[in-house]
């Protein structure tokens, strides 16, 4: 087999371990699949006080299971909006040094960011000549234009300069070989494992979450923010009637969480089930026993929780951007909308919870469209170390 350094600043660790977690799984599978892995994830100097102090108990390096994960220091200052290309810059600076002195010059390096992993892995991979390649989730791509002062130049001479770029859905490449050269350019799709998803303990799990079984479970995952549609949901809540619906929202917090909360206690619905920082299993327990999906997205790649959703046989109402047109069959799996219409939103949800079965059935449609692509962790590792090995060779 060969060698692999991964550089992923979004990784989950002993503070936050719930972020990045699906950079864990494709490394994980990556791992076990063959190739020796080892990883860099680089956190911020820990002051005394502020956001960023508990860093300060991160061990240095941490047992990830079939990898471990280095936690070397870089200067990553804010607000982040003003100082990101600082971080990059450190990055660049310190990581490829504590790299040289820590690890065997590696076969790959696989940076799970465009930046600042990419960036930051840059220098190291020039002065030993490894191949490098980016992986691309969206938010750097579909913020061209929009980046903090100092970053874009940096991203564009990552891109120039990585061996690969590989992109999570069709759409982001097309986007990726506007800006560098498109032969370089992959879609490498991750996924979800439908093994992992108690689908047969529906009722059971329904019970235990005091949940009615009869009503109509519409769940959202993701960070409460505007580009994630929060914005359209707080304005749609007060005003929605929808019969025997119960709706569930799972993030990591956000700007708009309190919003979010003063709809729903406006609304018919609770306002109870708002969660944030479940575990990886109460969260698959949700997919499980969920009727609808539903993210209202401005942007995206091709958004993890879709694949979860697909692989807990849950339908899906999504936007038409990104990559979500790749992973949604509308009208077969679940329905498509247009971004930011309050409207379509609210027509949507009044078509589709007025149906329980043709949800089911939309969602088992969703788990074969899943297992019929591969889109799977294993498949996903299996599509990274082709392009790896056509590099080495």
């Amino acid at each position: 087999m060969y060698s692999v350094l991964a550089g992923t600043t979004n990784h989950p660790d002993s503070i936050n371990p719930y972020q990045g977690l699906f950079n864990y799984r494709s490394l994980r599978a990556l791992a076990q699949s063959g190739p020796s892995v080892d990883a860099v994830a680089p956190r911020p100097f820990a002051p005394p006080v502020g956001p960023y102090s508990s860093y300060s108990s991160i061990s240095s390096v941490e047992d990830w299971g079939s990898y471990s994960v280095h936690h070397p220091r870089i200067w990553y200052l804010i607000p982040k909006r003003a100082f990101y290309s600082v971080a990059g810059v450190s990055y660049a600076n310190r990581i490829p040094e504590y790299v040289s002195k820590t690890f065997d010059r590696p076969d790959v390096i696989h940076a799970c960011h465009l930046y600042p992993d990419g960036y930051g892995l840059l220098p190291y991979a020039r002065a030993n000549d490894v191949p490098l390649f980016v992986v691309c989730h969206g938010s750097r791509l579909n913020s061209m234009g929009d980046h903090p002062p100092g970053v874009e130049p940096r991203v564009r001479e990552t891109l120039d300069a990585a061996t690969g770029v590989l992109c999570v859905s069709d759409a982001l490449a097309e986007k990726a070989s506007r800006y560098t050269d498109a032969s370089k350019v992959e879609t490498v799709p991750i996924g979800a494992d439908p093994a992992n998803f108690p689908v047969d303990q529906r009722e059971r799990l329904r019970e235990e979450l005091d949940i009615d079984l009869d009503a109509t479970v519409v769940l959202f995952v993701g960070q409460f923010y505007e580009r994630k549609g929060i914005g359209e949901i707080t304005d749609l809540l007060p005003d929605l009637n929808l019969d025997d619906t119960v709706f569930v929202f799972v993030g990591q917090g956000g700007s708009m969480e309190e919003e979010l909360r003063v709809a729903l206690t406006e609304s018919d619905f609770s306002a109870r089930h708002i969660y944030t920082g479940i575990t990886t299993l109460a969260l698959r327990r949700w997919f499980a026993l969920a009727d609808l999906y539903f993210l209202p997205s401005h942007s995206e790649g091709r958004p993890t929780a879709i694949y979860e959703a697909m692989a807990s046989k849950t339908a899906v109402l999504g936007t038409e951007v990104g990559g979500v047109p790749e992973q949604v069959v509308d009208g077969e799996t679940g329905r498509l909308i247009p971004p930011k219409d309050v409207g379509a939103i609210e027509s949507a949800l009044q078509e589709l919870t007025a149906d329980r079965q043709v949800l089911w059935e939309m969602g088992k449609a969703g788990c074969r469209r899943l297992r019929e692509k591969n889109w799977t962790w294993a498949d996903h590792a299996e599509r990274i170390k082709e392009v790896h090995r056509a590099a080495i060779e």
